[in-house]
């Protein structure tokens, strides 16, 4: 199955008034979401950097880019099969990696900052992460 069928996107907008904005980056009815909770964290990224570069074999995860843009590096280690995914915080989606995709966020060295907000389905544990090269 191709890698880039495995994972699932979920388009998301802003929603703006004068005082601000939303934006729901999970609803809750996402393919692949347990109803447990697990983790929500932060990640940022300085241009020409690489965050991430693993898997997980129980733990799937959501992705959401809130500044700046990346390139999702992805990657079946079974297979070998990779792909790459174009994200960017003016066009919000929300992606879907399920465990035992491999992932990494690389930020273009001429771009600003990368901030990602990631949801995990399971509390962080480091028998449940394994490192996998990107190169």
């Amino acid at each position: 199955m191709n890698l880039l069928n495995r994972i699932h996107i979920n388009e998301r907008r802003f929603m703006r008034d004068p005082r601000g904005g939303l934006l729901k980056v999970l609803r809750g009815d996402e393919e692949g979401l347990r109803r447990e909770v697990g983790e929500i964290y932060v990640v940022w990224a300085e241009p020409g950097q690489v965050r991430g570069g693993h898997f997980h074999p129980l733990t799937d995860e959501f992705f959401t880019v809130l500044e700046g843009r990346c390139l999702l590096l992805l990657a079946d280690p079974g297979s070998g099969e990779r792909a790459e995914l174009a994200l960017d915080a003016t066009e919000p989606r929300t992606v879907h990696v399920p465990k035992g995709i491999a992932h990494a966020f690389s930020n273009p060295t001429d771009g600003s900052r990368l901030m990602l907000l990631a949801y995990a389905d399971r509390a962080y544990d480091p028998i449940d992460t394994v490192v996998y090269k990107f190169e």
